[in-house]
């Protein structure tokens, strides 16, 4: 049996980058997925691929109105939800903050965090009524440190963190678990492909040499993650953080030459 056979999945922003990737691995593992995305011709045909296990529904995370009928849409379809990834979310434009936009960084936030908030609320009763469930929130390692000219991104990153703990505190009791995880920069088109017509890619400002793990993640890796943090392998984990950066967070790691000199001194060392 796979580990998501007769569970029912809801992955927000699923129709590109990280959210393809996550649906595809529980769609591989049994389950019936819900890909819940605003763009609705790559939502649809994703859903049409991957066949009667797979369902589009229209969402704009920061409607109610919209998450209601999304979750209604998935009990009619499939029951009760048993996982929610909140994988959905938006990257501000780099600026100083004195320079921000006001409107741009309440955008940000509602996208980021009331999103999140909403699925939360929208999903726990459809959870009750299966017996439990189990909810990622899709942070990242700028939730774990400062960065400037991001201060609306790092901001709704660092929130999501303390919706999960509350969200973790209040819903355990009813058997859903609820943890964030912490990507570093993960190899998908919105790094890849070039900002604007002439601009270089986000990718290319930055370089992996220095982390411990000298390369970009990729997103099947990130989907793994997510697949047993909501998978019954993990059922004693909730209200924790887990950061997948390939050693981004540690800071840099030096390189040192070791010169012919000091080689043959440790071997001889290593000889006596």
């Amino acid at each position: 049996m796979q580990r998501f056979e007769n569970k029912t999945v809801i992955v927000t922003g699923a129709g590109g980058g990280m959210g393809v990737s996550h649906v595809r691995a529980y769609h591989a593992e049994g389950a019936d997925v819900v890909i819940a995305d605003r763009d609705t011709e790559r939502g649809a045909a994703l859903a049409a691929e991957l066949g009667e296990r797979a369902l589009h529904v229209a969402l704009d995370i920061t409607s109610e109105e919209q998450w209601a009928a999304a979750v209604a849409a998935t009990e009619e379809r499939f029951g009760p939800v048993s996982v929610l990834v909140n994988n959905a979310g938006m990257q501000q434009a780099a600026a100083p903050i004195e320079h921000m936009d006001a409107d741009a960084f309440r955008r940000t936030l509602d996208v980021n965090v009331t999103g999140q908030f909403l699925g939360i609320r929208a999903v726990t009763p459809s959870m009750r009524r299966g017996g439990g469930g189990a909810v990622v929130n899709i942070s990242s390692t700028m939730g774990n440190v400062g960065t400037a000219y991001y201060a609306a991104y790092t901001a709704s990153k660092w929130a999501v963190r303390g919706l999960t703990k509350s969200a973790a505190l209040e819903l355990g009791r009813d058997g859903i678990r609820v943890n964030s995880v912490h990507p570093g920069v993960v190899s998908t088109p919105f790094i890849n492909a070039p900002v604007a017509a002439g601009e270089r890619p986000i990718a290319d400002f930055y370089s992996p040499a220095p982390f411990a793990v000298p390369r970009l993640g990729e997103p099947v890796e990130l989907s793994q993650l997510v697949l047993f943090l909501t998978s019954a392998d993990a059922a004693f984990a909730t209200g924790s953080e887990f950061v997948l950066d390939g050693g981004l967070l540690l800071g840099p790691a030096l390189q040192y030459e070791t010169s012919s000199d000091s080689e043959g001194a440790r071997r001889e060392s290593e000889a006596a």
